[in-house]
């Protein structure tokens, strides 16, 4: 039986994929609660196969604008978002430009983030 293929995570920084991947050091530094949430969205993106197939999963991954534009987020608690861009060279995309999810098998995340300013 042969295993289907997952997302590929890479991180920005070691630091970063350390509270990020490690129990203790996710709950020491995020604290109890918002690790859970935070260990769940990171095993969404593990069990998916495409960015595609993070649609309608909990978190809403949705694409970023703006200066941000290429990025995309999951929400995590308060106002904070996982962030993370596609980690393809060149990058998949659709007729119209934009990101074809269906694609994306790779991805770098970038930070946990407030950017919303709250």
């Amino acid at each position: 039986m042969s295993r289907r293929a997952v997302i590929e995570i890479s991180w920005s920084s070691r630091k970063l994929e350390k509270v990020c991947t490690d129990d203790r050091q996710g709950q020491k530094h995020w604290g109890a609660d918002n690790w859970k949430i935070l260990r769940r969205r990171l095993a969404a993106l593990l069990g998916a196969p495409t960015l595609a197939d993070m649609t309608g999963v909990p978190g809403n991954c949705h694409p970023l604008r703006e200066d941000r534009a290429g990025e995309f987020a999951l929400s995590l608690w308060s106002s904070y978002r996982l962030i993370f861009q596609p980690a393809h060279n060149p990058l998949p995309t659709t007729l119209d430009g934009s990101i074809d999810r269906t694609l994306v098998t790779k991805i770098e995340i970038k930070e946990v983030v407030d950017y919303h300013g709250s």
